[in-house]
C-alpha cells in the first residue's frame, strides 16, 4: 500500500533527520524530492504545489531554525500537512436521530461496489447494529445473486424484488422490510456503469429522493489513480456526495488517489478496503496513513485489529502455557493462526514502527503460504507428536512431509523454529526479573520510533521517565560497578 510513496518520502525525510543545523538550501532540496515523490505518486499537480508551499514556509520558520532537532521538526511538519491533507481526522458516519440510518452507495461498475456494501455491512453488525442490505442493481447480471451469496457469507439479509421491479419501487419496499425486522442500519446497493452518464445520475437522483439517506456514499477504486479524482468530483457535483469508500487500497503502490480525493472535492474518505477477503471495511484515519506513509508504523490500528481479530481468552492460556513447560505443537499452530488473523504479515510488521530499518527484514519470508504449509505439517502429526516432537524419527518425518504435501526439509525447518520458540520464551519469563531499571530503559530506547516522527512528545516523556528512573536507586549503580572492578583488580 502506497509503498513508492512511503520509500521515496522517507529517503527525502531521513536525509533531514540526522542534521543539527538546516540551510535553506537544505529544505530546498528536501522539498524537491517531496515534489518528485508526490508527482510520480499521480497526485494532482494543484495539489502537489500548494502542499509544498506550506511545508516549505513552515519548515524555514523560526520554530525549526530555534528547534534542537530541526530535522526532526522538518519531519514532523511534513506528517501534520499530510495529516491535514488527506482529511486531517477520521469522518464518522452520520447515524440518524431515529433509526434505521439510510446509506446510500454508488460508483462506477467495477469498482468494487457490492463486495465493499457486504464489508461496510460486516462492520455495523460488529459494533452490534442490525444490517439490512437493498439490492437495487437490476441491470448488471447476476449483481442480486452476488450480493445474496456476500449476505450468506456474513450472514446479514438481502433484500430484492428482482430484475423487472425499477429500482425506486425496490428501494421503498426494502424500507418498509427494514422496519418489519426491525434494522437499524439500510444498506441501499445501487446500480453503476462503465461511464458516467445522465440516465445514471437521473436513477440516482430519483432513489436519494425516495429514500432520503443519511449518507451517500461514493466508492472508487484507487487504482484509477487521478480518473478516481474526476469520478468523485463528477459525482459529488450531482449528488452531493458525502463521503468516499477508497477500494482496492492495498493494491495502488503509487496512492494519488488517497492524497488527493479531499483536497480536489472536499469530500472525506471515511472508509478503505484492503484486500479480496470479506472483512469489514478500514476506517479511514488520515493521521495514521501518514505516519504509515513515513514509515513511522500505526500502532493504534495494531492494538484495534488485534482487539477485534484475537480470541482474548485463548491469548492468556497461550501466555501461562508459554511461561510453564507446557508449550507445545498444538500451541505454536493456534499462535501462528492468530497472527494470521492480524492480515498479510508484511502489512502487520509496517504497523510496528522501526521495523523498516531493521537490517535483513527485507529477506525475511512473509508469504502468507508459508503459514499455510506449516498448518498443513502439524495437522498431519499424531497427537502424540504435537505433544512431544522428541519422538520424531526419521520415517515420522517422511510420513508428515507425504501426508502434508511438503517436504523433510520443511519439516525440519518447522520442528527447529518451534525449538527456537520454546527458548525464546523460556529465556522471556526469567528476563523481567533480571533486568533492571537501567537496563529497561535502554531496551525501550532501542525499540526506534522514539524522538522521530511526531515521537516529539514521546522524546521527553522518555527522558522524564529514565530521570525518575534513575533518581529511584539506580544513579549509584555506574559507582557500585566501579569499586567492584577496583576491588578486583585489587
Amino acid at each position: 500500500m502506497l509503498e513508492g510513496l512511503s520509500s521515496s518520502l522517507q529517503k527525502a525525510m531521513g536525509r533531514l533527520r540526522g542534521k543539527g543545523k538546516l540551510s535553506e538550501a537544505d529544505v530546498a532540496e528536501a522539498m524537491r524530492e517531496v515534489r518528485l515523490a508526490l508527482l510520480a505518486a499521480d497526485v494532482n499537480v494543484k495539489v502537489v504545489r500548494d502542499f509544498v508551499e506550506r511545508v516549505r514556509e513552515r519548515a524555514v520558520g523560526q520554530d525549526v531554525q530555534k528547534s534542537l532537532t530541526p530535522g526532526q521538526q522538518v519531519v514532523r511538519i511534513v506528517y501534520e500537512e499530510l495529516t491535514e491533507l488527506m482529511g486531517g481526522s477520521q469522518a464518522r458516519i452520520q447515524m440518524a436521530s431515529k433509526p434505521p440510518t439510510v446509506i446510500m452507495l454508488v460508483g462506477l461498475q467495477g469498482a468494487g461496489k457490492t463486495t465493499a456494501i457486504a464489508k461496510l455491512a460486516l462492520s455495523f453488525r460488529q459494533h452490534q447494529h442490525r444490517p439490512l442490505m437493498i439490492a437495487a442493481d437490476v441491470y448488471r447480471p447476476a449483481a442480486i445473486d452476488q450480493l445474496h451469496v456476500l449476505g450468506k457469507q456474513v450472514d446479514i439479509p438481502v433484500f430484492d424484488m428482482g430484475t423487472d421491479t425499477s429500482p425506486v419501487e425496490i428501494v421503498r419496499q426494502g424500507m418498509q422490510e427494514a422496519e418489519r425486522q426491525g434494522a437499524d442500519v439500510v444498506l441501499v446497493d445501487t446500480a453503476g456503469r462503465l461511464h458516467i452518464d445522465e440516465d445514471l445520475m437521473a436513477e440516482l437522483d430519483d432513489i436519494k429522493s425516495a429514500v432520503e439517506p443519511n449518507e451517500v456514499l461514493l466508492v472508487v477504486d484507487a487504482m484509477t489513480g487521478q480518473d478516481a479524482v474526476h469520478v468523485a468530483e463528477t459525482f459529488h457535483r450531482r449528488l452531493d456526495v458525502t463521503g468516499v469508500i477508497l477500494t482496492k487500497l492495498d493494491g495502488d503502490a503509487r496512492g494519488g488517489a488517497a492524497l488527493t480525493v479531499r483536497a480536489v472535492t472536499g469530500c472525506p474518505i471515511k472508509y478503505v478496503g484492503l484486500g479480496e477477503k470479506i472483512e469489514p471495511l478500514e476506517p479511514f484515519h488520515p493521521d495514521r496513513l501518514a505516519s504509515r506513509i513515513l514509515g513511522m508504523g500505526d500502532v493504534l490500528s495494531l492494538i484495534e485489529r488485534a482487539q477485534e481479530r484475537i480470541d482474548l481468552e485463548k491469548a492468556k492460556e497461550m501466555e501461562e502455557r508459554m511461561r510453564s513447560s507446557t508449550f507445545s505443537l498444538n500451541d505454536f499452530q493456534e499462535m501462528f493462526r492468530q497472527v494470521r488473523n492480524l492480515g498479510p504479515l508484511d502489512q502487520v510488521l509496517k504497523m510496528i514502527p522501526g521495523m523498516n530499518k531493521l537490517k535483513g527484514i527485507e529477506n525475511v519470508d512473509l508469504n502468507d503460504k508459508r503459514f499455510l504449509r506449516m498448518d498443513a505439517i502439524i495437522s498431519s502429526m499424531t497427537a502424540a507428536e504435537r505433544l512431544d516432537p522428541s519422538v520424531m524419527n526419521a520415517s515420522r518425518r517422511r510420513r508428515i512431509a507425504n501426508g502434508s504435501g511438503t517436504t523433510v526439509r520443511e519439516v525440519n525447518q518447522l520442528l527447529n523454529q518451534f525449538e527456537q520458540t520454546q527458548q525464546m520464551m523460556k529465556r522471556m519469563s526469567g528476563m523481567g526479573k533480571k533486568m533492571g531499571r537501567r537496563s529497561a530503559m535502554n531496551a525501550i530506547k532501542s525499540m526506534g520510533g522514539l524522538g522521530a516522527l511526531g515521537g516529539m512528545k514521546d522524546a521527553s516523556q522518555l527522558a522524564d521517565l529514565e530521570e525518575s528512573l534513575t533518581s529511584k536507586g539506580t544513579s549509584h549503580a555506574p559507582r557500585q560497578r566501579h569499586h567492584r572492578a577496583k576491588k578486583k583488580r585489587k
